[in-house]
């Protein structure tokens, strides 16, 4: 036995010593959508770019059409550390953790699509993002989105006397019921996925998206007249559980930081780009009927002292005054 312990201890230090520097990790993603989503070829890139970096030793397992359930559940997943490792997800799903995160989701809050961009160049959103760091354990590695949200509604809505005491479904965070209050409507918070039902059976007359998720979910059945009232420019985060970050090697770290900003860059560009396609597409082929409504600068006054103190609430409001200064 004395001559074989040094020949054992010798072997397992070899063992260590010679063992393949890139251990493969795999990640698990989830997306509500199929392959031909924004969201989901935002992913497809991050993956791409993440796996390159790494020379191979990320690997990533994408589950898509809401396998894992919806945003709200994979931001609780990743959140806990638990199932889900990466996925794109709204704001307003964030609120349980991040008082402040749905900001950056608040209807109004860019002037048009120049001014989202230049924003999202300056990351101007940087403080929001901290701030769900630290209360949420999720870590925002890039910024996709783009589409401009409209009203899906069941009948045509023009102007204000219209909208007035529209029932209408809006994403979960305060913030969306208190515009949606403040210029009239009349908003509730439903599940995403009951949406097509809820105005078929007539639960609401309305709801609003982009057009990606007007065509992914077929709005258009139940609610083919679209007010094009252009109240929102989305911001969707790439957000990567911070258990998992943790687990990474400083390299692949590295390669995750790199690979988000470089998917969210690249998830902008399609769905800004496609947000119009998308729209004028459907209607061409006489799925819906865009309605121009005719006092957006209404909406815009209603909705300014709301976006002001709500910003206050939060202790947010430098984040909006730079996000509004950005030319």
């Amino acid at each position: 036995m004395t001559v074989l312990r040094p020949v054992m201890l010798g072997s397992a230090l070899a063992a260590l010593l010679f063992a393949p520097a890139n251990a493969e990790t795999t990640l698990i993603g989830a997306v509500q959508f199929d392959e031909n989503h924004a969201f989901t070829k935002a992913l497809r890139k991050f993956e791409e770019e993440a796996a390159a970096c790494s020379n191979g030793s990320l690997k990533f397992d994408l589950h898509l059409n809401s396998e894992l359930g919806l945003e709200k559940d994979y931001f609780e997943n990743m959140s806990q550390g638990i199932a889900v490792d990466y996925a794109i997800v709204a704001p307003s799903h964030m609120s349980t953790f991040s008082q402040k995160a749905p900001l950056m989701d608040m209807p109004f809050l860019f002037r048009d699509l120049d001014h989202w961009n230049a924003v999202m160049e300056a990351d101007a959103l940087a403080p929001l993002a901290d701030d769900v760091l630290s209360t949420a354990n999720v870590r925002l590695i890039g910024y996709a989105g783009g589409g401009t949200r409209q009203l899906i509604v069941n009948r045509p809505v023009t102007n204000m006397a219209e909208l007035k005491g529209l029932p209408m479904r809006v994403m979960g965070a305060p913030i969306q019921t208190r515009i949606f209050e403040a210029v009239d409507a009349a908003p509730s918070v439903i599940a995403y996925a009951e949406v097509y039902n809820a105005i078929q059976t007539g639960v609401i007359d309305a709801a609003e998206n982009e057009a990606a998720g007007i065509e992914q979910m077929k709005f258009y059945e139940v609610g083919p007249h679209i007010s094009l009232t252009a109240h929102a420019i989305t911001v969707r985060p790439i957000a990567f559980s911070e258990t998992t970050f943790e687990r990474l090697s400083p390299e692949e770290q590295d390669c995750v930081l790199k690979a988000g900003k470089i998917a969210g860059k690249y998830g902008r560009d399609i769905e800004s780009s496609q947000d119009a396609e998308k729209l004028a597409a459907m209607e061409k082929n006489g799925l819906l009927t865009t309605h121009q409504f005719t006092e957006r600068d209404k909406l815009l006054e209603l909705a300014a002292p709301v976006k002001r103190a709500y910003a206050e609430e939060l202790g947010a409001t430098d984040v909006l005054e730079a996000v509004e200064s950005v030319n």
